[in-house]
């Protein structure tokens, strides 16, 4: 049988965000679980989805309660529900998210969040020497449609990174800190039959740019391995 989210999901969400407190929490507990359950195995479907052309590793589903230890906003939950699948395997790099949130605020990402600083300057080194390919996959057209055709611009370096040259053509490629694309979803959406089918058709088409990122970051500038046979 076929999972999906229902309303009352969203609705439990909606109401949470209006009373983001432990004792409201404690006495709508049983709803929190049920909607819970129905979440997990929407997630687990799309796990089962994706692995017919993927291979996942790990579903992490986020918890509910944010980490208020260092944070002036001290409500003690999230109002929106995630989880990401990793993929499998030091040679397939590249991981999807997947946020349920109401008002139009559910999303799904792909790509390269923060990446440690060996892996985030080979990016910058390959795009240096030749953005082209990265470029023809950002511009394919299904790719346009499902995610704008460019990547999330957060907090850009201003100028250029340390050892890159300012007005070099793929400039604007080498200053992201994050490699991410992003699509929104409606409510109507999220609660369709065929969501778990449509997030699995998306993140499908980010194939092509996980399997050129993972070709970079597993090997040198000279296209050699770096991975032990």
């Amino acid at each position: 049988m076929m999972a999906s989210i229902p309303k009352s999901s969203l609705d439990f969400l909606t109401k949470l965000k209006k009373n983001n407190h432990r004792d409201w929490m404690t006495e709508n507990k049983k709803e929190y679980l049920a909607s819970e359950k129905r979440l997990k195995e929407v997630y687990a479907q799309i796990q089962q989805g994706l692995s017919k052309t993927d291979e996942i590793e790990k579903l992490k589903v986020f918890r509910i309660n944010r980490d208020i230890r260092f944070s002036n906003d001290k409500t003690p939950y999230n109002v929106h529900r995630s989880a990401s699948f990793s993929r499998a395997g030091a040679h397939r790099r590249g991981g999807y998210y997947l946020r349920i949130e109401p008002n139009g605020n559910s999303m799904i990402g792909g790509g390269f969040f923060g990446p440690e600083p060996a892996d985030l300057k080979r990016i910058r080194q390959e795009f240096e020497m030749d953005a082209s390919e990265i470029r023809a996959i950002l511009a394919e057209p299904a790719f346009v449609k499902a995610y704008g055709g460019a990547f999330d611009a957060w907090d850009p370096v201003k100028t250029a990174p340390r050892g890159f040259n300012v007005d070099g053509p793929n400039i604007d490629l080498i200053r992201l800190k994050n490699f991410v694309v992003t699509r929104k979803f409606t409510d109507a959406q999220v609660t369709a039959p065929d969501f778990p089918d449509t997030v699995v058709a998306h993140f499908q088409l980010l194939r092509p740019f996980f399997d050129y990122m993972s070709d970079v970051l597993t090997t040198d500038l000279n296209g050699v391995s770096l991975l032990e046979d």
